[in-house]
């Protein structure tokens, strides 16, 4: 039987030796990841102040232009709106005005055909109401 523990004895040593390397094997590379991760981080940080600020800034930049000339696009709008309701009253009333001057005038000289044609009709119809005379 003593045999049978010095075997187990050395298996068991063997398995606590790899168990302690299996061990150290992970916290190197844990050590290993978190040295990887700072590096990239540091890259990545240094990517983002090269590249991804004065792209940033740049963009924001433009989106100040477009806002600016939008608003001013927006101004302008409202103004050639207003210009042009304005204009179209005027026009509105110039037309109010042209038809109440042409119907004044208009008027009248209906008015007077109107008489004419009732004057000559009066007449005609006068006219025929006489008794004709025969000629021997």
């Amino acid at each position: 039987m003593a045999g049978e523990m010095g075997t187990t004895n050395l298996l068991l040593g063997i398995m606590a030796a790899v168990s302690v390397l299996e061990g150290l094997l992970i916290i190197g590379i844990g050590i290993a990841c978190f040295m990887a991760y700072r590096r990239v981080m540091t890259v990545v940080e240094g990517l983002e102040q090269r590249q991804v600020a004065p792209a940033m800034a740049r963009v924001n930049a433009i989106l100040d232009d477009v806002k600016g000339v939008t608003a001013k696009l927006k101004e302008e709008t409202e103004r050639v709106d207003q210009a042009i309701r304005t204009t179209i009253d005027r026009v509105d009333d110039t037309a109010d005005r042209v038809r109440s001057n042409v119907r004044a005038k208009t008027s009248r000289i209906v008015g007077i055909i109107r008489g004419m044609r009732v004057a000559i009709e009066s007449m005609l119809v006068h006219r025929d109401h006489q008794p004709r005379t025969v000629q021997p």
